[in-house]
């Protein structure tokens, strides 16, 4: 994917003070409180920073851990995996190929069909219905700098 040339006081323009603390500066929203946590609709689910997809709702599964639980990504090629010990052996934080922001941790889960949790912050991620997306093509805002 392409290499973001946003500085980041261009992200803080971009985006809202509690969005920039969980995609840039790798902050977690409180558990049980994300807006997408209870979200049952039909569509796809995007980087909040930069519009790349990463999920589909057919992936999506409660967990019970608080955070939007997925067991799988539209695509490897999405998602970069980071070994993080914060969280146990096991986690992994998980941050979006495109523009390198935070979206959360994946864990081994044996309740999920992969056996795999991608554990995401709410404010990491923005949903789009499917009647919205025509066909799941997203079209997300360039990452250059504004003038």
């Amino acid at each position: 994917m392409d290499e973001p040339i946003l500085s980041e006081d261009e992200w803080k323009k971009r985006l809202a003070p509690e969005r920039f603390r969980v995609l840039r500066e790798k902050g977690t929203e409180m558990p049980f409180s994300g807006e997408l946590l209870s979200t049952e609709k039909e569509g796809v689910y995007s980087c909040a920073g930069c519009g790349n997809i990463i999920f589909s709702s057919e992936a999506k599964y409660d967990s019970g851990s608080g955070w939007p639980s997925f067991f799988d990504i539209i695509g490897e090629d999405r998602v970069e995996k980071h070994r993080d010990g914060s969280y146990g052996k096991d986690g992994m934080e998980i941050t979006c190929a495109r523009c390198r922001g935070h979206l959360g941790h994946l864990f081994d889960d044996a309740t999920s069909p992969t056996g795999l949790r991608y554990c995401i912050n709410s404010l990491s991620l923005e949903f789009h219905n499917k009647s919205d997306t025509n066909d799941n093509a997203i079209v997300s805002e360039p990452l250059t700098p504004t003038p």
